[in-house]
């Protein structure tokens, strides 16, 4: 039934679990901005430089004001006071934006420096993630919470250094100046007025959060289902399924529009209540001050050095709000970047871990399995007790039915995976035991399902090699059969592939994978279904040249069709995670066991009249 869905949520891998405290977030955070300590010190001074200057800029208007209470015809007119005032007020302005384009400076290569680091430690540890991790992920909930969490890093810094922290300094050089020369009423008032106005914003602001956490989860919900859909274009063109992939979309949408209703509402509460205290707060001010020019105790100066000095405190505070808000999405997005980051690894090298040492290099390692079981889940044992060698520089096929537990074989040697009793050895080493990148970089595997980057022909052959010549890439594309296809092309080489290697058909991008696999040279060969988009004749060509770039070399070939490994030095029949025969081709036949069988079920199903056509790669 199309509206069926199970399971309902759609939690990120290593993005789930109970947010943590903001100052856990801040205190990951903190490490890679004082990498650059001597650039922060120098930030915060030229801060502290610039709010003692703009201190200054009212304190000086004042005094101008007071010194211009002048009686025409005075001769107090021709005094310089005045002209110096002028000028003293003009410097204390300038060098108030001084001392913050400087700060600014200092400190954009901390924040940039910072952001870059984090996103690439975070993309190198998803690619260290386990294969089970990578099964299991939504891409497009993965690559917003990236994006957010690093835009979430700049945000926090800007409004953190300047907005926060200089509002911060402001407020205690404003309190200081008015304790100290006029009625402490006015600190007093101006101290209340401001600790109201940020305990109402964080007590609101807090019950907002879980709003806008809704909004997030709502928007990579309908990020995922909209990149998943156009990811499948084709299966939904195939289905029809247009209409019913846009009410999918707009399931997640409405979602998202009801937490963005609620959380506007609740910001109108925001400022109206912010609105409030300030209005007070400025009119007790306003009423002590005009109080002090009645009775004398305070100059017109004094009065519009007040109302100045509290509209100067205000008006970063009116956006207290907005700044907080912000600082606080920006911890929300930074904790589900570093959930990621501190996604357990699961597959980890030893301490002690040495490079795999291959024998002999040319001819490939041995290759031994030992008693080894394993399981994704244990609801559901793969493979049982299985053990098997393939000797340096010969040819082992393993066959069998879909599910049989063949390219689990695989993904174990290059150790997506971690078995649960047994050994796996090469040239008598525990994989277990090595470096991972050594035993990934000695093997070579062309899969079943072959995925390209949205690049060229040579970019994705030269992904084996990066850095190989293009006689390299063109060698590689010949020993694959695909040159002539290639060379036929108008851009040649550089023929993009599309995404995901659509543009190509099953069996070109086959041969693509085959040969950036022969490109990168390993010392031990894993063919996956390596013809299985491949029409029968270039199957037919490939497997002659695949025996001889396998011979005398260590090579696993893991087929469903038994044409293609009949040259085969050992063959293995598998059977639900079982080893159940196991020889050569002729051997097998003999044996007129399992392997009988399937063969002869293949051979009647080829010599059965085809009306399909075929679809020539």
């Amino acid at each position: 039934m199309m509206g069926y869905r199970k399971g309902g949520t759609n939690t990120l891998p290593g993005s789930g679990g109970a947010p943590r405290s903001d100052w856990r977030v801040i205190k990951d955070l903190l490490p890679y901005l004082l990498e650059h300590r001597t650039r922060v010190a120098l930030a915060i001074a030229c801060l502290i430089a610039a709010k003692f200057a703009n201190l200054g800029v009212p304190i000086i208007l004042k005094d101008l004001i007071d010194a211009m209470n002048l009686k025409p015809g005075s001769l107090q007119i021709y005094l310089i006071v005045p002209a110096g005032l002028i000028v003293a007020y003009g410097a204390l302005r300038l060098s108030a934006s001084l001392f913050s384009e400087l700060r600014e400076l200092l400190f954009a290569k901390v924040t940039q420096d910072a952001v870059r680091k984090i996103a690439l430690q975070v993309f190198e540890h998803l690619h260290a993630l386990t294969l089970q991790f990578h099964l299991g992920r939504q891409t497009g909930g993965v690559s917003r919470d990236i994006e957010r969490g690093t835009r979430g890093i700049q945000t926090l810094v800007s409004f953190s250094l300047y907005s926060i922290l200089p509002t911060i300094i402001e407020f205690a050089l404003v309190l200081a100046y008015f304790a100290y020369y006029y009625d402490i009423w006015f600190a007093i008032i101006t101290f209340v007025a401001l600790v109201l106005y940020i305990v109402f914003t964080i007590k609101v602001t807090e019950w907002r959060t879980h709003y806008r956490r809704t909004m997030n989860e709502m928007d990579s919900r309908a990020n995922q289902r909209a990149i998943d859909s156009l990811l499948n274009f084709e299966t939904v063109k195939y289905f029809g399924n247009e209409q019913f992939e846009s009410r999918r979309y707009d399931e997640n949408l409405k979602h998202y529009q009801s937490a963005a209703i609620l959380s506007q509402k609740s910001l109108a509460i925001l400022n109206l209540g912010q609105q409030a205290i300030i209005a007070v707060g400025l009119v007790l001010i306003l009423w002590r001050a005009t109080q002090g020019v009645v009775d004398g105790s305070m100059t017109l100066g004094d009065l519009v050095l007040v109302n100045t000095l509290m509209i100067q405190l205000y008006i970063p505070l009116n956006f207290l709000g907005v700044i907080y808000r912000e600082m606080k999405q920006s911890i929300t997005d930074m904790d589900r970047m570093f959930a990621l980051l501190n996604a357990d690894q699961e597959i980890k090298d030893k301490q002690n871990a040495h490079t795999l040492v291959i024998n002999d290099f040319a001819r490939g390692p041995e290759v031994r399995f030992e008693n080894v079981y394993f399981s994704y889940n244990a609801k559901r044992e793969i493979l049982k007790d299985v053990s098997f060698i393939i000797p340096a520089g010969t040819i082992t096929a393993v066959v069998g039915q879909s599910g049989a537990g063949k390219s689990t074989l695989a993904r174990l040697l290059f150790r997506f995976y971690d078995i649960q009793a047994g050994a796996i050895l090469l040239d008598g080493q525990n994989i277990q035991d090595v470096q991972q990148a050594s035993l990934r970089k000695a093997i070579g595997i062309v899969p079943q399902d072959t995925v390209l980057f949205n690049d060229t022909i040579a970019y994705n052959i030269a992904y084996g090699s990066p850095g190989a010549s293009l006689a390299e890439i063109q060698e590689a594309a010949r020993a694959a059969q695909m040159s002539e296809f290639i060379e036929h092309l108008p851009e040649g080489y550089e023929t993009p592939v599309g995404e995901r290697g659509l543009k190509l058909s099953g069996g070109e991008k086959q041969r693509v994978a085959i040969a950036r696999t022969l490109l990168k040279k390993p010392a031990l060969l894993i063919f996956d279904e390596a013809t299985s988009a491949l029409d029968s004749k270039t199957e037919r060509a490939f497997q002659e040249e695949l025996f001889n770039l396998a011979r005398n070399r260590t090579t696993l070939i893991i087929a469903h069709r038994l044409s293609t490994v009949v040259h085969a030095d050992q063959i293995l029949v598998m059977d639900q995670g079982k080893i159940i025969e196991r020889g050569t081709h002729q051997h097998l036949l003999q044996a007129n066991g399992r392997y009988t069988s399937m063969w002869q079920m293949q051979e009647s199903s080829l010599s059965a009249p085809d009306d399909s056509g075929v679809n020539s790669a």
